[in-house]
């Protein structure tokens, strides 16, 4: 099996934008998250417009929390999405079920040496929803 390098998230264009703003925390639902570890690469993939690979950028920290709040708290504004965003994103994954089954936790990772490309990539495989891990 090959070995696991980091991660690839899909990434509304007007969120993705973010990371190259200053925002360094990627919140979302826990998927495709028990290889991540810090030091390995999160690629941007953004979706929706202009599609692709736009950047990329070190995970320097993976942490998991039960209430996405939490990470409002715990990283105010270095989080990609305002509290507004947040509580719409959250109220969406409820929207689709993801409550009534087995609770999920949610998780954040913490981003560093973010490089945006000069223009986007296209991949080589479909990015799904959850994500998918880059060998």
């Amino acid at each position: 099996m090959a070995e696991i390098k980091g991660v690839a998230f899909p990434i509304p264009k007007q969120f993705a934008q973010r990371f190259f703003e200053g925002k360094d925390v990627f919140v979302k639902p826990a998927t495709v998250f028990k290889e991540l570890k810090p030091g390995m690469k999160l690629l941007i993939y953004q979706s929706q417009e202009d599609t692709g690979f736009v950047g990329e950028a070190r995970i320097k920290a993976v942490s998991f929390a039960d209430d996405p709040m939490e990470f409002l708290r715990r990283y105010g504004e270095r989080l990609f999405l305002s509290e507004k965003e947040l509580k719409d994103y959250v109220k969406s994954q409820e929207k689709w079920g993801r409550r009534k089954a087995k609770k999920r936790k949610w998780m954040a990772i913490e981003l560093e040496d973010v490089r945006k490309y000069d223009k986007p990539v296209k991949p080589k495989h479909f990015v799904p929803a959850g994500g998918i891990y880059l060998k």
